[in-house]
């Protein structure tokens, strides 16, 4: 007599994400073994997120279908996947500090009859799931005394004692200390152990081959591989999984760059970033490399004023950084990562969004010029090839890149001499990131200096001079542009490995 093989617990078959122009997810198939640590790994971009979303019923999928434990699974959502057995343990934290330990670990299943909460054996149950992962937490405790470990532990515990089958960890040791990170992996394993699934994404590659059974590997939307670990050679082969190969625009050498130091950062610190310095030179495009949670867009908020953060920063000889307000009457102007909410008036023409970071120019003896208003709008229309039909036209029309050169636009007006561009062409099409990039080529070439914060490693490698590479909020390496660089070197470091280390 033949023992029937169990199914999958999770399936996933043929599944398709397409945005207007875009197919986020291509296709993915593979399967999740039940009492496995499944490691999901891929560059920024490669689909993991948005592949996440459509298990979690945050999101539907264009085409597919998936499975759990063999019977159709298709959650309409996040509530409708945790009652079919799958759960999200996300970056940010949600608990409520205010509370108990118990009263976080019910918070959302308490059972209640007319209105009126009813006593059950839940409290009873969540308290024995919480001794069996972690009996140190006293459930009594107030959230607000424990550690960041600690608060991820009750998330999971919550997790495990509604029933769930299946976990989701999306990059669960961002904010982590070593040792936090080793008992959240005890954790793990203990669930692992307890007949749960978790499925761990991480860019720490270190990580997935201490903890996972199995990887999946994902590369511009498509599904690479699914293979055991045990059958991995180490951070080479997971690199070389991930990144293929690399196309990019040749980087073309700049002549004659300038030695004088523009900006200079020494022991930037805060609560994501880490001692780092640097410097910056005139007409020189310097480019901020690393994964999520690397601290890219924590240092150009920095440097504009915009987050706290001890150290000094110099620029042209006097220290700034103590508000955007400084910053941008010094020469500092900032393209923020989230154009919409944080860089345009989108409910403003382009006539009106491009000077508003300097309006003085636009007046004389405190009398606001319209005519000049005019002629700054339409000089950057033309100068940034700005598409649209009307310069009325109101910005949250406009196509993204289109937006994005409006943007540019406000901080060119500002007359700064230093851009810092963060995730400058994210969103946007290929024709309009040549342009983009021709942009800040001539702004280098005229003598402006831009720093590049990017999580695109073809991005940085076209257009920078010189390249920082960063890691959990660590300055890591700098690396000078050039057709000797080598890409795998940059993904060792930028996933926590040692420079020059590739076994």
């Amino acid at each position: 007599m033949t023992t029937q093989q169990q199914p999958p617990v999770l399936s996933i078959e043929g599944i398709i994400k397409d945005y207007p122009g875009v197919r986020a997810v291509n296709d993915v198939s593979f399967s999740v073994e039940s009492s496995t640590v499944h490691c999901l790994i891929g560059e920024n971009g490669a689909g993991k997120s948005t592949l996440i979303k459509m298990i979690t019923g945050a999101l539907l999928p264009s085409q597919g279908n998936m499975k759990i434990n063999g019977a159709p699974y298709a959650p309409t959502s996040t509530q409708n996947a945790r009652e079919n057995g799958v759960a999200t343990l996300f970056q940010e934290l949600h608990v409520v500090d205010e509370l108990s330990v118990l009263e976080n670990l019910t918070l959302g299943m308490e059972q209640s009859r007319f209105g009126f909460l009813i006593k059950s054996d839940l409290e009873e149950r969540v308290i024995q799931t919480l001794a069996s992962i972690e009996p140190s937490i006293n459930p009594a405790a107030r959230v607000s005394s424990l550690s960041v470990a600690q608060k991820q532990i009750i998330e999971i515990a919550r997790a495990a004692s509604s029933g769930a089958s299946v976990i989701i960890m999306d990059e669960p040791t961002a904010s982590l200390s070593e040792r936090e990170v080793e008992r959240l992996f005890t954790v793990i394993r203990k669930l692992r152990s307890q007949g749960v699934t978790v499925i761990y994404i991480s860019h720490k590659l270190d990580e997935i081959i201490a903890l996972g059974d199995t990887v999946t590997v994902l590369r511009d939307g498509k599904h690479i591989v699914t293979k055991p670990l045990s059958e991995v050679s180490g951070r080479p082969e997971l690199i070389d999984m991930m990144i293929g190969r690399c196309v990019f625009e040749s980087y073309t050498p700049r002549n004659n760059l300038s030695e004088e130091v523009i900006l200079s950062a020494k022991g930037l610190s805060n609560n994501m970033l880490k001692n780092v310095s640097f410097e910056i030179k005139k007409g020189e495009i310097v480019g901020f490399y690393g994964l999520v949670g690397a601290g890219k867009t924590e240092i150009a908020r920095a440097l504009f004023g915009a987050d706290e953060v001890a150290g000094s920063i110099v620029f042209k000889g006097e220290k700034v950084g103590g508000s955007p307000k400084e910053a941008i009457a010094a020469g500092i102007a900032l393209v923020p990562e989230e154009r919409r909410t944080q860089g345009l008036f989108t409910n403003l023409t382009i006539r009106e969004n491009i000077p508003v970071m300097n309006l003085r120019r636009m007046s004389n003896n405190g009398i606001f010029r319209a005519d000049a208003e005019l002629s700054a709008a339409t000089h950057y229309i033309d100068q940034l090839r700005i598409a649209t039909s009307s310069i009325e036209k109101h910005t949250e029309k406009l196509s993204g890149g289109n937006q994005q050169k409006v943007v540019l636009a406000k901080c060119l007006f500002s007359k700064a001499s230093l851009l810092l561009l963060d995730e400058p062409t994210r969103g946007v099409d290929v024709g309009a990131k040549t342009e983009i990039y021709d942009i800040i080529r001539n702004l280098a070439d005229e003598g402006n200096s831009v720093a590049v914060f990017s999580s695109e490693l073809e991005e940085v490698l076209g257009i920078c001079d010189r390249i920082f590479l960063l890691y959990t909020g660590s300055l890591e390496s700098e690396i000078i542009n050039g057709p000797d660089v080598d890409i795998n070197d940059i993904l060792n470091i930028v996933t926590g490995g040692n420079r020059g280390v590739t076994a």
